[in-house]
């Protein structure tokens, strides 16, 4: 796999990004997607969000367990958001501002400046939110 493009954001260092329970990311910045990749991003406006995928460049390691920030207790990587897993994917949910040619204004961002940008791809549920669970942590928010 090749980036696409990087992202533009406002945080230089992971201890700059929101973490733990509750926390809401309305940090804005932009996907800037390479000139190569523009006829890709037509029609993209008409979304009002995107997820973004893209790769955990600085990350530290690999753990399978991981104590997250919202609880004091350990769970599997793969039941977490942690940076330290096998593949550095990273997925992001986005609202778009707005398209400025290769220049996606984006809120929601929760990468680092720089970060390579592997896909972005409408969003889109047929999950009604009823039927959403939120496992581990709705147990830590219970705890709260």
């Amino acid at each position: 796999m090749r980036p696409i493009g990087h992202v533009a954001s406002p945080y230089r260092s992971g201890a700059e990004i929101p973490k733990g329970l509750g926390v809401k990311h309305e940090a804005e910045g932009v996907l800037e997607i390479a000139a190569g990749f523009e006829a890709g991003l037509a029609d993209i406006d008409g979304f009002s969000h995107l997820y973004v995928i893209w790769v955990f460049d600085r990350r530290d390691g690999v753990s399978l367990v991981e104590t997250p920030p919202s609880d004091n207790r350990p769970h599997g990587v793969f039941a977490t958001r942690s940076p330290r897993r096998p593949n550095p994917i990273g997925l992001t949910v986005v609202e778009l501002l707005g398209r400025d040619g290769t220049r996606l204004r984006v809120r929601g961002i929760d990468m680092l400046d720089g970060t390579p940008i592997l896909d972005v791809k409408p969003y889109l549920s047929s999950v009604p939110a009823e039927r959403l669970r939120r496992g581990w942590l709705a147990e830590a928010e219970a705890r709260r």
